[in-house]
């Protein structure tokens, strides 16, 4: 696979965490934004390294309704923040990654779960799937999505809830989600981590690609993660 541009990851992971989350997409300039219809229920624009020009179009977009949220990504914090502070945003998260990682050599098989008290259940679509793990009583122990787009396996909220937390399953699921889509003869898979994500993914061999700047308007706080 062709070595692909920040904006092309980034469209990559777009589609593919608005396809896991049911967001519909529309196009603001040259683009994409995502309806958060379980959140906010208002637009969310992304865009790799904008121009100047591009970020106040992009600003202007935000500031037309108080729950808008605009996500760059860029290693350029500081002059992004200054650009947001110019136009009136402010920051809501600085500290996501996109991240990457190079399926070759990579083991794909189904994943065990050693463990008798738990269970897991995979679901899969035509290009999709979801990893479901249990506990006693059927009380979830985690969860994960991933979707398929242009060869990529984009992975979202990859969550193991707190009182099963040091047990392997945030592996678990990653595993048993790339061997879901395995058929789909993907190369590389990507996603958004939190702090905290980063800390396993980079465990799991995952690189990162760009830092993630999100920015909203003034007395806006919901929205800001994007693996939750």
């Amino acid at each position: 696979m062709a070595e692909a541009s920040l904006t092309e990851l980034l469209d990559i992971w777009v589609e593919g965490w608005a396809s896991t989350r049911g967001y519909d997409l529309r196009d603001v300039g040259s683009f994409k934004a995502a309806l958060l219809t379980d959140r906010s229920g208002d637009w969310e624009a992304f865009a790799a390294n904008p121009s100047d020009e591009e970020f106040g179009a992009l600003a202007s977009f935000v500031a037309e309704t108080p729950a808008r949220i605009l996500t760059v990504l860029t290693e350029d914090h500081v002059a992004y923040r200054a650009l947001a502070e110019k136009h009136g945003l402010q920051v809501l998260s600085a500290e996501q990654e996109l991240m990457v990682m190079d399926f070759a050599d990579k083991d794909v098989e189904d994943p065990w779960l050693n463990d008798d008290e738990l269970k897991h259940t995979t679901d899969i679509q035509d290009h999709s799937a979801a990893v479901t793990v249990t506990g006693e009583g059927g009380a979830l122990a985690a969860s994960g999505h991933v979707a398929v787009v242009r060869g990529y396996a984009v992975f979202d909220r990859i969550v193991t809830e707190p009182a099963f937390r040091r047990r392997g399953l945030g592996s678990f699921v990653m595993r048993a989600l790339t061997a879901a889509v395995s058929e789909h003869g993907l190369d590389q898979g990507l996603l958004i981590a939190s702090t905290d994500g980063q800390h396993l993914y980079h465990h799991l061999g995952w690189s990162d690609v760009s830092g993630v700047l999100v920015l909203g308007n003034p007395g806006t706080s919901a929205g800001s993660s994007l693996s939750d």
